[in-house]
């Protein structure tokens, strides 16, 4: 299948590693000009030498943080200077500290609604005009199973990412009539280091090994085992092409059939 992705010009947030990561390297191998961005400028600068030694798509990179005032102004200027602009967006940011509803202070909420919603709708919103003039766009915002079931523990991502649904799914019914898609996609297990890391702690917690946790937790997935990044990539990029241009305002996960809701 042609993707109709060549010669397009991506950022994507949060692409030093994991699913960001895979996200972007897919898009390149499909002919995508991509911009990374991140906070470990050496994991960028491999990535980037990596896409570009493949000779499809070609890269660069930012360094990068949502927390950062300025965050949206130097990702709008790096776009236009390296990409000359930008035909798909993909919204991705780390998750907030876990703990409960109790837990959830005052300026804990404020800072991660600063980097988990406020800068990704900011950047969506500034670089939208540029999608409008040329009628053709991708909005892609990475967000969480907790969107559509709560995760216990994880009080302030079932809180704030919502808002993203939210805000993706008003934006598709307005943008839509100038070739412009944006959805939502929702992660379940997929083996990153991430997750290596939360079984690491998981079984420090309760002195078990990790091959426990790791089997305890895969045998909870109908699939049975963790989803892979490059199947969690593959899906991203379809909703960025031009095959999925009837597919916005959606919602879809990518997670073996772990979530219990329809």
């Amino acid at each position: 299948m042609d993707l109709g992705l060549q010669g397009k010009r991506a950022v994507v947030l949060a692409s030093s590693r994991g699913l960001g990561r895979g996200i972007a390297m897919a898009l390149a191998r499909e002919g995508v000009n991509v911009l990374l961005c991140g906070r470990n400028g050496e994991r960028l600068a491999d990535n980037c030498a990596e896409i570009n030694a493949a000779g499809n798509g070609r890269a660069d990179w930012i360094w990068g943080d949502l927390t950062d005032a300025d965050f949206v102004e130097n990702i709008t200027q790096a776009a236009q200077d390296k990409l000359g602009g930008v035909d798909i967006l993909v919204n991705n940011s780390g998750g907030p500290t876990p703990g409960s509803t109790e837990e959830m202070s005052e300026e804990k909420l404020i800072t991660y609604f600063h980097s988990m919603v406020l800068q990704q709708i900011t950047l969506a919103n500034r670089l939208l005009p540029g999608m409008k003039e040329r009628r053709w766009g991708r909005i892609l915002t990475v967000a969480s199973s907790g969107v559509i079931e709560p995760i216990p523990g994880l009080a302030l991502s079932n809180t704030l990412r919502p808002a993203l649904a939210g805000w993706s799914k008003t934006l598709a019914s307005e943008v839509a009539p100038y070739g412009i898609t944006t959805n939502l996609l929702l992660p379940g297990s997929i083996h990153t280091d991430r997750l290596d890391e939360l079984d690491g702690a998981a079984a420090k917690r309760s002195g078990r090994s990790i091959d426990d946790i790791r089997a305890e937790s895969e045998a909870r997935i109908p699939a049975g085992r963790y989803g892979r990044v490059e199947e969690f990539a593959a899906t991203a990029v379809f909703l960025c092409s031009q095959p999925a241009s009837y597919i916005t305002g959606s919602v879809i996960r990518c997670d073996g059939g772990a979530a219990h809701s329809v």
